[in-house]
């Protein structure tokens, strides 16, 4: 395979069948773009579709499409034809009785409607594998229902709806009945797709939303959101063989083809680079050449891969006469080029001559399969989602290891063979030679003939081309067989792609250490290089025919592509393999090693990561590692490194994920562990080899500190705002709100110097403690931080658009100034400000004790952020604004302000019961804490900070009294509820301290093991839906004027869904009709999940029908408060229905990745409750029991403007 830049990131998607539409929702279409002014003539690049194409009439409303018809020259020519096409209405789902005259097409894989005939861009798209049936409702109208919509149409006249009905029908009923239901990889009933290179939302100018844009494959498709995607309906797609990217301005770029312009917006210049990059690689694959592949294709077998049926592989294996797709390639490469030798239809043109095509034409995945997959039992067979080890397993065992072919009748008599296959070669029995080559008849055997030795040369004079062509592509194939022990255990080695390069390069002599000093250019030697066969050599000189040196590519483990000037070449590369050896090569033209950098790395890289080739790494390789609840074995992954992003593959899994580096919650090496601690998993990097793991260590901690004096340099929080900022806010927020000239009084220049040193080399490290810190040195230290910015908080480009915002006297024109300034700062930055003005906003609200009120803090730091000698006036009008419309400028909705006044007013409380007792320190509650029992000698007397959570509470009880955790001990914090006789466990993620101010003095909280968990992470990992739904019995306490219980419980059919759970009266009936149960039957009775505590235990005098029952409680947002009681008939169903509430309430988020130990050896806890900064009370008792009476009456006080 030549080494070519289109070459290195090959993406075998699948590639369905063109469209030739677009746009916009159908419905409410107003509700997605502006229409334009009639004498609007740019309108072609600016709106939507509708506005775009001039529509058309045809003589006759409907007509039918056969394979050999086409559309107007106007549109992109199809790979598939169309079946039906022809004008219908559609009924808008909003109710109304106005139909929309709409031209329908149907081709294999899509329904779809356009406002006219002449349209390039459909309205609307609906996969034919989603739709379940299609149903007549009278008066020319039948419905199209799938799984999540249903669309109705209106025909002209009864004879044309029932074309169109049969017509639909039969195409559904064939899509199931040849078992294609996932043959569009664009609409899976997840959303999730392999074929998926980028997607998210993107503005796309002239609609008022955002639409969701996928890229995947030679494709770009259009959905109307998230939703939408993941049920498979969408807008439209652009084949991207016509399409050609421009980028536009900082955020902006264009997709232009011949019908349309797409403007296109994302949220910052990083995502837009990806955008363009993702669209530019699609544009390739669209026009990477398909003539052989068509070719292939037209043989009914090759169509879908030989191995695991997926549809259109555009990968082959010409030893072997298979055509495959993608992923078993990967893993057909694994095998190596003595067992399959793979290519791919559409890139390795020059491997394609007529004999090799014709003979796949002829053998192919038909003849093939009938010879390797005689014996496949049902049970080990493979399939379209199957993961990399069970292909793995598969293909060794019908490849390798011969396990499903069928044996030739002289299997075992090597004599007979080979005169047997010297025999068939002068014939045209293809199948019968394959049988005799793989059951071991030597293609290199002495035939008795002098004159045609040997097959090959029998073939020849027989004029048996297609017989040559296979033989010679198997001279050197090894035989299957059986090899001892279990080959899954073996060390899997990957042998990749031939990829070959040459030229000189300058070499040191290998090392067995890091390259800590830099190397001279006299300490290199000129040395001729090529790669070839998987095998890196390197000459004396270019007429040598002997190497000096080789390095096989299924030795390396890492290639380190270095910074320019690193030694004395201005371009280096190392390489590191198995042995523990280093190799430095360099030369003077950095595009040269870039080249050699990309064909080594295509190399070696498993096939199945190649996606880590289409970044510019500046490091790449295979590590070891450990993840999620197993942690028993260690894994291999892919990684590469760039810039401060690591992105992996990991074992078994088929997408690249991204570890942004300066995002992480701790790093630290552990014995020979490398620990990356996010915010939702923990992922131990391990080292197999010390040479290699010391350089990735290296790296990842250089990558993840801060490298820069701009905020996006940082260190940073899950918020994007610099640790160093929040760690700084926190503490003022716990310790300083109420202190006396807070941000005007300075504090010692030796601390804030040694602090802010402290936390530009490692924030993540630095810990602030009331005592150890004062509250002015940290005050002085974040003003510092800021002054010091090498670009400005709001940035050299628009900081004097910002100063000139603050003269306009209009107040709504300075205000949409301000915003529109606001948004057009880097993604940090913006985040940056939010948090420091909600700071200020806070701290100006004490200004009665602390004496800054929002002027004063305007005068301090207007000259500080914008980095001014305090002479520009505006720079404070600037800041003062922003402190007094905080709420208006940054759209502080009520209900953010809500929650943060919720648990302000905790903190108040709890400040308040901490100062009678005089046992408590600033921002810190001490409650009691069991241990597995409540009895006097389990207590525990725990501090509880404000940000503790459940997770961290557990494992601070469990240090204390040294109780270590074993593999699979669920401990988890409960809290008990005596008087109802239940108890809840609570989330890891749930902060303790308001759960602590809402107990009642009958409650309490105990850490001990939580006996169900591992049943039910092995449920949830299990089944198919995220849903649930049976039969509980239900009983209702009334509340309500005094009322007691209801008598007895009920029989009541439940569903739970991500959203609400609902209760069902009528039984029987709802049975027969489940399959709808949720668009169909109405409800008794609704509740929003969130609002729902769910507790484990009934209480006795209730006489519940079984000991397997919950307690739920439900408050509604008026306060409004609802109990019940449910039974289920065994203790699996208990856990079952209780794992799922756990998993819709967290988002799928039921337990952390792995026991999180590590975290409970931190000292002191994050300043943090949730993202919000929270306000201790300061002053004597009676100050804050006034404050709190504030609160009583008004609860929002705090959080308005004053």
């Amino acid at each position: 395979m030549s080494d070519k830049d289109d070459a290195e990131t090959m993406r075998g998607r699948l590639r369905s069948e063109r469209v030739n539409s677009l746009f916009s929702e159908d419905e409410l279409i107003e509700d997605y773009y502006d229409q334009p002014a009639a004498n609007d003539s740019s309108c072609w690049n600016d709106y939507g579709l509708s506005t775009l194409q001039s529509s058309g009439t045809v003589s006759s409303r409907s007509s039918s499409m056969h394979s050999g018809s086409t559309e107007g020259l106007d549109a992109p020519a199809q790979l598939l034809p169309i079946i039906k096409a022809g004008w219908l209405d559609k009924n808008p789902p909003q109710g109304s009785y106005i139909y929309q005259k709409r031209w329908v097409k149907l081709d294999a894989d899509y329904l779809r409607y356009f406002d006219s005939e002449k349209d390039t861009y459909s309205k609307r798209f609906i996969p034919v594998t989603s739709i379940a049936r299609v149903a007549s409702i009278g008066d020319q109208k039948f419905e199209v229902i799938t799984n999540n919509r249903t669309f109705a149409f209106r025909a002209e006249s009864d004879a044309d709806r029932n074309e169109w009905m049969r017509t639909l029908q039969q195409m559904v009923d064939e899509r199931k009945f040849k078992g294609l239901n996932r043959i569009s990889l664009f609409q899976p009933p997840t959303g999730a797709l392999d074929s998926v290179d980028k997607c998210g939302l993107l503005e796309l100018r002239g609609f008022k939303n955002k639409l969701y844009v996928v890229v995947a494959g030679d494709k770009v498709f259009l959905y109307k959101n998230a939703e939408d995607y993941r049920q498979g309906i969408g807008i439209t797609y652009i084949e991207m063989n016509v399409g050609n990217v421009k980028d536009v301005d900082r955020r902006g770029f264009d997709l232009t083809t011949p019908y349309r312009i797409f403007s296109f917006s994302a949220d910052s210049d990083q995502e837009k680079d990806e955008w363009v990059e993702a669209m530019q690689q699609s544009i390739a694959e669209a026009l990477s050449n398909s003539e052989v592949a068509e070719k292939i294709w037209s043989v009914e077998a090759n169509r879908f891969c030989a191995d695991c049926g997926s549809p259109k592989p555009d990968w082959a294996s010409v030893n072997l006469c298979v055509v495959i797709c993608k992923r078993c390639a990967g893993e057909h490469r694994g095998l190596g080029p003595s067992i399959t030798k793979v290519r791919s239809l559409k890139m390795d043109r020059k491997v394609w001559t007529e004999e090799l095509i014709e003979l796949f034409c002829q053998v192919g995945n038909c003849v093939a399969n009938q010879f390797w997959a005689a014996n496949v039992p049902p049970s080990e067979a493979i399939h379209v989602a199957s993961g990399s080890q069970e292909r793995r397993r598969f293909l060794i065992a019908k490849y390798k290891e011969g396990k499903y072919r069928r044996y030739h009748p002289l299997f075992g008599n090597q004599e007979e063979l080979n005169k047997a296959l010297c025999a068939t070669v002068t014939t045209s029995d293809l199948a019968e030679t394959q049988s005799l080559v793989f059951c071991g008849a030597e293609v290199s055997c002495f035939s008795g003939d002098p004159d045609f030795p040997n097959p090959i040369a029998l073939a020849e004079q027989a004029g048996q081309k297609l017989q040559m062509e296979f033989l010679l592509h198997n001279k050197s194939s090894e035989i299957p067989r059986v090899e001892a022990g279990n080959s899954e255990e073996k060390q899997y080695s990957v042998i990749l792609p031939s990829v070959t390069h040459n030229g000189f390069l300058f070499k040191t002599p290998s090392m067995a250490k890091l390259v800590h000093e830099r190397k001279s250019r006299e300490e290199f030697s000129r040395r001729w290089c090529t790669l070839n066969d998987s095998i890196f050599s390197y000459y004396e000189n270019d007429r040598n025919a002997v190497p000096n040196g080789e390095i096989k590519m299924e030795e390396i483990v890492c290639l380190v592509n270095n910074p320019p000037d690193t030694h004395g070449y201005e371009s280096t590369f190392e390489i590191y393999i198995e042995s523990e050896r280093l190799y430095l090569f360099g030369l003077e033209n950095p595009e040269a090693i870039r080249k050699w950098v990309k064909s080594i790395a295509k190399s070696f890289i498993h096939p199945r990561a190649d996606e880590l080739l289409s970044h510019d790494f500046e490091r790449i390789g295979r590590l070891q590692y450990k993840g999620g609840l197993n942690l028993a074995r260690a894994k291999e992954g892919w990684f590469a490194l760039t810039q401060s992003i690591l992105y992996a593959f990991f074992e078994d899994s088929d997408k690249e994920e991204a570890v942004h580096l300066k995002k992480l919650q701790e790093l630290s090496v552990q014995g020979d562990s490398l620990v990356l601690v996010e915010r939702r998993r923990t992922l131990y990097i391990q080292g197999e080899r010390k040479l290699d793991f010391l350089g990735w260590v290296a790296a990842i901690q250089k990558a993840a500190g801060s490298s820069g004096d701009t905020l996006s340099e940082q260190q940073l929080t899950e918020s994007d705002i610099p640790v160093i900022v929040d760690r700084c806010i926190d503490y003022i927020t716990q310790c300083g709100l109420t202190s006396e000239g807070i941000y005007r009084k300075s504090g010692q220049n030796s601390k804030t110097t040694n602090l802010l040193e402290m936390l530009r080399k490692d924030a993540r490290r630095v810990r602030l403690k009331e005592g150890e810190h004062q509250v002015d040195d940290v005050s002085n230290t974040l003003k510092r931080f800021f002054r010091d910015l090498g670009d400005g908080l709001f940035t050299k480009e628009f900081c004097q658009d910002w100063l000139k915002a603050a003269a306009i006297d209009n107040e709504e024109e300075k205000i949409g100034q301000y915003r529109q300034l606001l948004s057009s700062l880097p993604v940090v930055n913006r985040a940056t400000v939010k948090a420091l003005i909600n700071h200020l906003y806070r701290v100006q609200y004490f200004s009665e004790m602390n004496q800054m009120n929002t002027h004063n803090l305007a005068i301090v730091f207007g000259p500080t952020l914008f980095q001014t000698d305090g002479k520009d006036y505006k720079a404070g009008r600037v800041v003062e604004d922003l402190i007094s419309r905080y709420v208006v400028i940054f759209s502080v909705d009520e209900q953010e302000m809500r929650k943060q006044q919720d648990e302000i007013t905790a903190i108040i409380k709890m400040r308040i019961a901490g100062s009678s007792s005089g046992t408590q320190q600033a921002g810190d509650f001490i409650c009691t804490v069991y241990l597995e029992e409540k009895k006097t000698e389990a207590e525990q007397h725990v501090k509880i900070p404000a940000t503790m959570t459940a997770e961290e509470l557990t494992f601070e009880i469990l240090e204390r009294r040294k109780i270590d955790t074993k593999e699979k001990e669920y401990w988890s914090c409960f809290e008990v509820n005596e008087r109802e006789e239940a108890e809840r466990p609570l989330h890891y993620s749930e902060k303790v301290l308001p759960i602590l101010h809402g107990l009642g003095t009958d409650s309490y909280l105990v850490v001990k093991k939580h006996l169900s968990m591992e049943n039910m992470l092995i449920y949830l990992a299990s089944r198919v839906s995220d849903s649930k739904h049976g039969m509980m019995k239900f009983r209702e306490e009334r509340n309500l004027l005094g009322l007691g219980l209801s008598t007895g419980f009920h029989d009541r059919y439940f569903i739970l869904n991500n959203s609400c759970l609902r209760l069902y009266k009528e039984v029987r009936s709802l049975k027969q009709r489940m399959p709808a149960v949720e668009n169909s039957h109405r409800p008794e009775k609704e509740w929003p999940v969130k609002n729902l505590k769910v507790y484990l235990g009934i209480k006795k005098k209730l006489r519940p029908p079984s000991c397997w029952g919950f307690t739920v409680f439900y408050e509604n947002e008026k306060h409004e408060k609802q109990q019940w009681y449910l039974c289920c008939d065994t203790q699996m169903e208990l856990r079952e229905w209780f794992a799922s509430f756990l998993y819709v309430q967290n988002g799928g988020n039921v337990w952390p990745s792995e026991s999180s130990k590590v975290r409970a050896s931190r000292t002191q806890q994050d300043s943090r409750l949730g993202n919000i900064s929270l306000i201790p009370l300061r002053g004597n008792e009676n100050e804050m029991r006034n404050s709190v009476a504030a609160f009583a009456a008004d609860p929002l006080t705090l959080l308005r403007n004053v």
